[in-house]
């Protein structure tokens, strides 16, 4: 950058070490007249400038956060630290444990720049071959996974996920991450969505279940599953059902916030799905999400029930949540 970087009491700030990863970040040169502050919403979470509580507030540049960024940026191995390694499809796995839960991540043979990642959150190895995460692996995208069991994206599981992502993004993965809901496992995805919009890439729905007085609840059309109905007034903490069914933070109640950070849906779905029918489900997430202004992309199945999950060809699932990485220009993983 120009040397001509001084704040009102002629304190020098020089960025030129920041300049490589500037550019990086798909920027070209800084106008003349660019202060620290015009950088702070391009670089974000990527680059350790910050404010420190110095006298006038100086902008400073933080060079282990500097040097640790542009390990990951530039795609440094990651040590893992597996209790286990194996293969998933043909690619290596690690198995670790994050606040005593069972995680694992497969590896891409060739991460891309800013180690884009795709989290299913329950359900992850269910008709793998047709949600499209293999050929993200192929390109480059880590895919990653957090057991928490049959837990129905209660808020205690919530409380184990921020602990994994936090987990994951410290170890080098981007900051934003896109979530894949296969059924039930739609509940955890959107309910750890809107309380962490920032952190979202996209939303990708397989059948996904978006609110629970459809699913396990049975109060519309659907069959419901009476033992996993009980099961969920005990996780989330529910004294009766009247409770249950007035609770105000199922999937389809908490759109706004994702509309607001204009973060893109996706959902595939069966349309004869009798476990968790489209018109209690998806078609309420997209009629309010539509409304709302936000973007929602619906893959419908003729003819086709719950199961299978995703695609014959899950290509054009795997090309969107690309594409929506990509878009990100804050990470920006091309």
């Amino acid at each position: 950058f120009p040397g001509r970087w001084f704040d009102p009491y002629g304190e020098f700030l020089s960025m030129k070490a920041a300049e490589p990863v500037w550019r990086f970040l798909g920027h070209d040169g800084l106008p003349a007249d660019t202060w620290p502050d015009d950088l702070a919403p391009a670089l974000g979470s990527h680059l350790a400038y910050h404010r420190r509580p110095f006298e006038h507030g100086i902008a400073t540049y933080d060079w282990q956060a500097y040097l640790a960024f542009t390990d990951k940026a530039f795609g440094v191995a990651i040590d893992w630290q597996p209790t286990k390694t194996d293969t998933w499809k043909r690619f290596t796995r690690h198995h670790f444990t994050v606040d005593g839960k069972p995680c694992w991540v497969a590896v891409p043979p060739n991460p891309r720049p800013g180690n884009p990642w795709v989290w299913c959150m329950e359900f992850p190895t269910a008709f793998d071959d047709r949600t499209g995460v293999v050929p993200l692996v192929e390109n480059g995208f880590y895919y990653a996974h957090m057991s928490v069991g049959n837990t129905f994206g209660s808020p205690a599981a919530q409380k184990h996920f921020d602990r994994f992502y936090a987990h994951m993004t410290a170890k080098g993965l981007n900051p934003r991450v896109s979530l894949i809901g296969v059924s039930r496992g739609g509940l955890y995805a959107y309910r750890f969505a809107f309380r962490n919009p920032e952190r979202i890439v996209c939303v990708y729905g397989d059948a996904p279940v978006c609110d629970f007085k459809s699913w396990p609840g049975g109060k519309g059309k659907g069959k419901g599953s009476a033992g996993d109905w009980q099961s969920l007034f005990t996780h989330y903490g529910f004294k009766d059902e009247s409770e249950a069914l007035s609770y105000p933070e199922n999937p389809v109640d908490v759109l706004a916030p994702l509309a607001a950070a204009n973060i893109p849906l996706i959902h595939v779905v069966g349309d004869t799905d009798d476990v968790v029918p489209v018109e209690e489900n998806t078609a309420v997430i997209e009629r309010r999400y539509t409304a709302l202004g936000g973007t929602i992309t619906v893959f419908h199945k003729p003819g086709v029930g719950h199961h299978p999950h995703g695609l014959d060809d899950p290509a054009p699932v795997a090309a969107l949540i690309q594409a929506y990485t990509t878009r990100r220009d804050l990470e920006n993983c091309q």
